[in-house]
C-alpha cells in the first residue's frame, strides 16, 4: 500500500509540474504530433487529455525547447491542428484551443463535429441511475450552447462532413440544438448529420407514464423543428412509447435517414411496426415491446440487427428487401419462446451473406431443417457467427448450416456461460421459464455429403472434452477445402472478476490445452494430415 500510495504522490507531482511550467528545466521524452492520416477510434476524454498534456508541455518548454521557442502546437500548420481536434469529442476540441491565442479562431474551422453528453460520470456504468437536475442542465446547457454558437458563427464556405450530437431530451436546450442543426442545414452544406436521443431516467427505472411522456416530449421536439429532422442521416431513440402512427411519420420525414436505431421503444405492448423507406442502410431494434416488426420495403436496407424481441411467434416479417446482407438475431429465449425456423423466416431475402445469431447462453431458438428446405435461402450465406451457446450442449446441431449452405466460407462459434448476463437464481429461472439445458437433436440427411468452401474454423470456449472433439472432427470429414481451425479459451469480460463468490464456484475450471504436448494429443486425435491447421490461440 506505502509504495502505490508513494506512486500516486509522485504521479500527482509530476503533472503539477508539468501544468505549472515546470521551471527547473529537466529534460522530458520526446512527445510525437500524429500526421495527417486517416482518424483512428479515439476515446474522447482520453483525446482531450492528451491534446491538453501536449499543449502543457510544449508551453513549458520541455524536450530542449527554449524560451523563444513559445508554443509549439499553435505554431503548427492549420490544416494539421484542424486534423487533431476533429478526432475528439468537440467540447474537448474548444477546451484545448482556448489554451492558446492563436488557436481560439479553430473552432468555427471544423469540419466534423461531435458534441454530447456521454462524459457525464456514470452515465454508462451500472447499476442504471437517473440523470439529477443538476446533470442535466449543465451537461445539456453546454452542448446546446456549444451547438448554437458554433453553428451560427462558422463559415459557411466550410463543408460540415459530419456532425453528431448526443444529448438529453430536455426541452429548452434540445430545441436549441435543433433549431440551430435547422438553420445549419439552410445556410451551409451538410454531409451527415447525426442526432442520438436519450432520456432523464434508464430504461429500468422507466414506468409506461415515463416512456409515453417522453414520446410526447420527443414528438413536441419533432413538430417544432421538422426540417432538422428531415436533413439527418443517421437517429438513435431511446426509451419511448409511441403512437401508432409516430414512428411511420418520423420515417417519411426523414427521407435522408440511412440509419436508425431503436432502443426500447415501441408503439404500444403487442404493437406491429411498419417500416417503409427509400435511402435506409442499417436499422437496429433493441428490445422494444413489439409483437412483430414488417419491412415492408426497404429497397437499400443492407444491415439489420434485432435484439430480444418480445413476440411467442416469428418476430419478423421480411418484404422487399433485395441489398439485405448482413443479419443479426439475438435473443434470451426462455421456454414458451418459438423456436425459429430459417427457410420461413428468410424465405424473401436469399441475398444474406453474413449471419450472427446470440443465443446468450441461453435456450438455442433455431431449428435444424432439411436442406433442401433450406439451401435457397442460404445461397449467398458465406460468414456465420453462433454466439453465446450454452456450455453443456452437443454441439453437431450446428452442421445443419454446413450442410444448406454451399457457399459458406467461415464457421464461428463461441460457447460460454457468461454468468454477468445470466440469471443464476433458481427459483427466479423456474418462476419466469428459463430452461435448463437441453441438447438440440440433429441428424445428417446425407452422411457423406462433401462441403468445398469452408476455408475457417473458430471456436472460442473450446476445452479437452468429447463433445468438442466430435464438432470438430464432425467438420474436418465434411468440410475437405478447410485451412484453418482455431481454437480460444473461454472469453472473458472486463465484470466477469466481480462475480459474486457463490456464482463463481459454479463455473467449472477451464481444461483448454496449454502444454505442448496437451495440444499435440488433441491435434493428433483429430486425425489432420497436417498439424499446421490448427492454432491454440492466446
Amino acid at each position: 500500500m506505502k509504495n502505490k500510495s508513494d506512486g500516486r504522490r509522485r504521479n500527482k507531482s509530476a503533472h503539477n509540474e508539468a501544468a505549472a511550467g515546470n521551471k527547473n528545466g529537466r529534460r522530458r521524452r520526446n512527445v510525437s504530433v500524429p500526421g495527417d492520416c486517416p482518424s483512428p477510434k479515439v476515446h474522447p476524454q482520453k483525446g482531450y487529455n492528451s491534446l491538453f498534456r501536449l499543449n502543457a508541455m510544449q508551453k513549458s518548454g520541455r524536450n530542449g525547447a527554449t524560451a523563444d521557442d513559445g508554443d509549439r502546437l499553435s505554431n503548427l500548420p492549420n490544416d494539421l491542428l484542424l486534423n487533431i481536434l476533429e478526432r475528439v469529442d468537440t467540447l474537448d476540441a474548444i477546451r484545448t484551443c482556448i489554451l492558446s491565442r492563436q488557436m481560439l479562431k479553430l473552432p468555427t474551422m471544423l469540419s466534423r463535429f461531435y458534441l454530447s453528453v456521454s462524459s457525464i460520470p456514470g452515465h454508462h456504468q451500472k447499476p442504471p441511475r437517473v440523470f439529477t437536475q443538476r446533470e442535466g442542465l449543465a451537461t445539456n446547457c453546454a452542448v446546446a450552447h456549444v451547438t448554437d454558437n458554433i453553428l451560427r458563427t462558422r463559415s459557411p464556405k466550410i463543408t460540415i462532413t459530419k456532425l453528431k450530437i448526443r444529448f438529453v431530451l430536455v426541452k429548452l436546450d434540445s430545441l436549441t440544438i435543433a433549431k440551430s442543426v435547422a438553420h445549419a442545414m439552410a445556410t451551409q452544406k451538410v454531409d451527415a448529420a447525426e442526432f442520438e436521443i436519450v432520456t432523464e431516467k434508464r430504461y429500468n427505472l422507466c414506468s409506461s407514464a415515463d416512456l409515453l411522456r417522453f414520446a410526447n416530449q420527443f414528438n413536441d421536439l419533432f413538430g417544432a423543428c421538422p426540417h432538422a429532422f428531415a436533413g439527418l442521416t443517421r437517429l438513435w431513440l431511446e426509451n419511448m412509447r409511441f403512437g401508432k402512427l409516430d414512428i411511420p411519420n418520423i420515417l417519411s420525414t426523414c427521407k435522408l435517414l440511412e440509419y436508425l436505431r431503436l432502443t426500447d421503444c415501441d408503439s404500444g405492448i403487442h404493437s406491429v411496426l411498419q417500416v417503409e423507406h427509400t435511402q435506409l442502410v442499417e436499422l437496429e431494434i433493441d428490445h422494444g415491446k413489439f409483437q412483430r416488426v414488417e419491412l415492408i420495403c426497404l429497397p437499400k436496407l443492407q444491415r439489420l440487427t434485432y435484439n430480444n424481441w418480445f413476440s411467442y411467434e416469428d418476430p419478423m416479417y421480411f418484404g422487399f428487401l433485395p441489398q439485405l446482407s448482413k443479419l443479426s438475431l439475438i435473443k434470451t429465449a426462455i421456454r414458451l419462446d418459438k423456436s425459429l425456423e430459417l427457410s420461413q423466416l428468410l424465405a424473401n431475402v436469399p441475398s444474406v451473406g453474413d449471419l450472427h445469431l446470440d443465443f446468450r447462453s441461453e435456450k438455442i431458438w433455431v431449428l435444424p431443417e432439411c436442406p433442401k428446405l433450406l439451401t435457397p435461402m442460404l445461397s449467398n450465406l458465406q460468414h456465420v457467427n453462433l454466439d453465446n451457446l450454452p456450455e453443456g450442449c452437443d454441439l453437431a446441431w450446428t452442421m445443419f448450416i454446413l450442410e444448406a449452405a454451399p457457399s459458406l466460407n467461415e464457421l464461428c462459434i463461441t460457447v460460454w456461460d457468461h454468468r454477468c448476463t445470466m440469471m443464476t437464481n433458481k427459483e427466479f429461472r423456474k418462476k419466469y421459464g428459463y430452461c435448463e439445458k437441453a441438447d438440440v437433436k440433429w441428424k445428417p440427411y446425407a452422411l457423406d455429403f462433401k462441403h468445398k468452401n469452408l476455408a475457417k474454423l473458430t471456436i472460442y470456449g473450446f476445452q479437452t472434452d468429447d463433445n468438442f472433439m466430435r464438432d470438430i472432427t464432425c467438420v474436418v470429414e465434411h468440410a475437405i477445402n478447410i485451412t484453418e481451425i482455431s481454437l480460444y479459451d473461454r472469453k472473458v469480460c472486463g465484470h466477469c472478476g466481480d462475480l459474486d463468490p457463490v456464482i463463481k464456484n459454479m463455473i467449472c475450471p477451464s481444461r483448454y490445452p496449454e502444454t505442448d504436448e496437451e495440444r499435440k494429443q488433441i491435434t493428433e486425435g483429430l486425425g489432420l494430415a497436417s498439424r499446421a491447421v490448427v492454432h491454440f490461440r492466446s
